[in-house]
């Protein structure tokens, strides 16, 4: 292992997130925060428990979520894009660096930054409403293994990605809605059944759940399928970017 070239990788990627910290992460901050204010003032004064957890703070894993799925993928999209782009990549490959290290510096550079993200929202909610995690590993383990999958799933996109419209089309047409509608801002419980039964095809509702269980232990589905489901899509996209450089599939045309 070339912990040399990883290391490179990384902290030129973590370097890029210093370069654009207004963009980084002081806007998702502002926006999310702009969620509590208008969700907590608009709705949590007609809503003002589920499950006995206060409004305010049940939103607050599903913004955590929302935050990290798109920022996760929107990280590694770019950072795999660009070099595609301006033709660096070709240097990158030539390189005596192996796929797997050029993996771990690009998807681990992406998941660093949106789980310092996420962490700092976190912070960021206990000035609005009132926090208590019960499950304090498993929320790390969530928060870990959610953004490492959605980098890995940027980390596609940016692959086959042939021009910036096609990195904002997948974040904006796909994660962004079935985040929405995965019980971020609600329990799917509220439902009529067959809405129910449709929300569960949602992949999204599993991690939402999981996360939030490991805040309130409440969860809208158990928490052992939210985890398994976390982990057979960390499979798939590790499948996915294997086949990827195996095949080199828009790398090396």
């Amino acid at each position: 292992m070339n912990f040399h070239a990883v290391r490179a990788i990384y902290y030129f990627e973590m370097a890029r997130t210093g370069r654009t910290l207004l963009q980084s992460i002081v806007s998702p901050v502002i926006s999310t925060s702009l969620y509590f204010v208008v969700f907590g003032a608009a709705i949590g004064s007609r809503i003002t428990q589920i499950d006995g957890v206060a409004y305010g703070a049940f939103i607050v894993p599903g913004l955590i979520m929302l935050t990290l799925l798109t920022q996760s993928t929107a990280n590694a999209s770019f950072g795999i894009y660009f070099p595609k782009f301006t033709g660096t990549i070709y240097e990158l490959l030539s390189a005596p660096v192996s796929y797997l290290e050029i993996l771990l510096g690009y998807v681990g550079a992406a998941a660093t930054k949106s789980i310092i993200l996420g962490l700092i929202i976190l912070a960021t909610a206990g000035f609005f409403v009132p926090l208590r995690i019960e499950h304090p590993v498993w929320m790390v383990a969530f928060l870990v293994l959610t953004a490492v999958s959605f980098s890995l799933f940027g980390f596609i996109i940016g692959i086959w990605a042939d021009g910036f419209e096609k990195l904002q089309v997948i974040p904006l047409l796909v994660i962004t809605p079935l985040t929405f509608l995965g019980g971020s801002f609600y329990s799917i419980n509220v439902l009529p059944p067959f809405w129910q039964t449709v929300t569960l095809f949602n992949p999204v509702v599993y991690l939402v759940s999981g996360f939030r269980w490991s805040f309130y232990g409440i969860s809208d589905v158990g928490v052992g399928v939210s985890l398994a489901m976390t982990l057979l899509f960390l499979g798939v996209c590790l499948a996915i970017v294997w086949w990827i450089f195996r095949t080199g599939y828009k790398l090396k045309n």
